[in-house]
């Protein structure tokens, strides 16, 4: 079936498609600038955080006009377009699914008019836990459409939209105390860019500042690209407003702060700074703990490209062996709407990947990867190359096992799902055959990142989840697929229709039980 990001991953290996993160932000203050293009600009430098649809909602003061599609920025968007949205406050989303399926419905931003009649697009990095409990508040309060998508986010428009007799940033401080989960949010009405972030701060929102505005986006590479120079991280529990007026800060929560940490292992771009630690060093620095704790005797160290790279670097640095490129990726594949027959989905990684064989024939390898998931990837990869002449494949991992789902924005495998939670790193290894494995322990890895480990969520490794979440029937992506029309009653939240594709669910296919005999 064709996928509205164009990419060819889960058609070629269904089984094993990488983590994903749920979506990039983007919001733009900028009286006199250009600012459709300013925020196309950001979204092009979050493109890696979401492929599946992108949108850019401006105001010219007077109104808000909102322009969404599926597919990457690049094809969404072209000059006469950009062109014709104009004003002078924008908010830019780029999507990956993690509430709702990929439909141009659920594309953002969100819209909603609000009861005095004016507009809100809303943009949303992150996932809510507490999704059905407020659909059913929004059912109980009759609050209008706000089933017209399946997202969490169009719920919290909706919410925010029905305050009556409230202002915009009055509702928000109304509604936003009621969310439970991970949200950076940047939305707008015809005179004010607003940006929100949960008590947890589990997603990364920042501030930047322009010779004439301001601009707020989930990672300071997308302030880089426009020009802005970063000023601050929006602070959990905080709400900004900017308008003709400046800007101002409240806090609709005290900050618990428990940021993603696997934002540092493979979600954010390598020129990104995050809490004051920039995510090339930190991954760098993870390679050569990995190559402390996990030493080979080999030949030559190759990165998985492109995020096995700065730890493939660092892995090399600290162990002394030789570094080099063994594997080439095809930046192009994912730039196509063709579906692959038969004949070519069988070659599977060589779409993406394809080896030097003049590097790796007789060669003992160390090949430094991210992460394993569900472990597809990685047989394929090992396959290849000792069919490409390497005497000895050895994997080094620069994040922990993932045993654990993640239910902030992260769109990982179902717990059945993944290898590391039924086998253990031999079990793993033999699974993908490998000469060796080893991962990045889970203090080296927190080490690497200089945060304390009370302000990091490392729930996929640990199962220590920092936000409850709530009974597992009102959990997972299309949790809104099935939600009822009717108020929840007590103890019988309304959703109807589960798939039964919730963590751990007995009837999610594949698996860590089967992965030794997966072909």
């Amino acid at each position: 079936m064709p996928r509205g990001d164009g990419r060819l991953t889960h058609d070629l290996d269904p089984h094993a498609p990488g983590p994903q993160d749920a979506c990039g932000v983007f919001g733009v203050w900028a009286p006199g600038e250009e600012v459709a293009k300013l925020t196309y600009f950001g979204l092009y430098a979050l493109q890696h955080r979401g492929q599946e649809a992108a949108g850019i909602a401006v105001s010219d003061g007077s109104s808000v006009v909102v322009y969404k599609d599926l597919g990457l920025v690049s094809q969404v968007f072209d000059e006469p377009t950009l062109g014709s949205l104009r004003g002078h406050l924008a908010v830019g989303h780029t999507r990956y699914s993690t509430t709702g399926g990929s439909t141009w419905e659920n594309a953002q931003p969100t819209f909603r008019t609000t009861g005095d009649g004016a507009g809100l697009a809303l943009c949303h990095n992150g996932n809510l836990v507490n999704t059905a409990e407020l659909a059913g508040r929004a059912a109980n309060e009759g609050v209008a459409g706000a089933f017209a998508s399946t997202t969490d986010s169009d719920l919290v428009t909706a919410l925010i939209a029905a305050r009556q007799d409230m202002s915009v940033e009055a509702a928000a401080m109304d509604v936003l105390p009621m969310l439970r989960g991970a949200f950076s949010f940047t939305f707008m009405d015809e005179t004010t860019l607003y940006a929100a972030r949960d008590p947890q701060g589990v997603r990364p929102l920042v501030l930047g500042r322009l010779e004439r505005g301001w601009v707020v986006a989930s990672e300071t590479a997308a302030l880089d690209i426009c020009g802005a120079s970063f000023v601050r991280e929006v602070e959990p529990g905080e709400l900004l407003a900017i308008d003709e007026d400046g800007l101002r800060s409240q806090h609709f929560a005290p900050a618990e702060p428990k940021g993603c940490i696997f934002e540092y292992v493979y979600l954010a771009r390598p020129d990104t700074t995050i809490s004051g630690r920039g995510v090339h060093a930190a991954r760098v620095e993870i390679g050569r703990r990995l190559a402390k704790e996990h030493p080979a005797d080999a030949d030559l160290v190759i990165p998985v490209p492109e995020s096995g790279t700065p730890a493939a670097v660092g892995y090399a640095e600290a162990s002394g062996i030789p570094y080099g490129l063994g594997l080439v990726k095809n930046s192009y594949v994912g730039r196509t709407f063709i579906q692959p027959s038969q004949t070519i989905r069988q070659l599977g990684i060589r779409l993406k990947l394809n080896p030097l064989r003049d590097v790796i024939r007789g060669k003992r390898l160390v090949v430094v990867d991210d992460s394993i998931v569900r472990g597809n990837t990685q047989r394929a990869l090992i396959r290849m190359l000792r069919e490409a002449g390497a005497l000895e494949v050895h994997v080094r991992i620069s994040s922990p096992p993932v045993k654990w789902p993640c239910f902030y924005g992260i769109d990982f495998a179902s717990r059945a799902e993944l290898i590391a939670n039924g086998l253990d790193v031999d079990g793993v290894r033999a699974s993908i055959n490998a000469d060796s494995l080893g991962y990045v322990s889970e203090q080296g890895l927190i080490s690497a990142t200089e945060q304390p480990v009370n302000r990091l969520c490392t729930a996929c490794f640990t199962g220590e989840y920092p936000i409850p979440l709530g009974e597992p029937e009102v959990l997972g992506k299309h949790v809104l697929e099935g939600i009822g029309r009717r108020a929840m009653s007590e103890g019988a939240p309304a959703v109807t229709g589960w798939t039964g594709q919730q963590a751990g669910s007995p009837v999610v296919p594949g698996g860590a039980d089967d992965a030794l005999n997966r072909p």
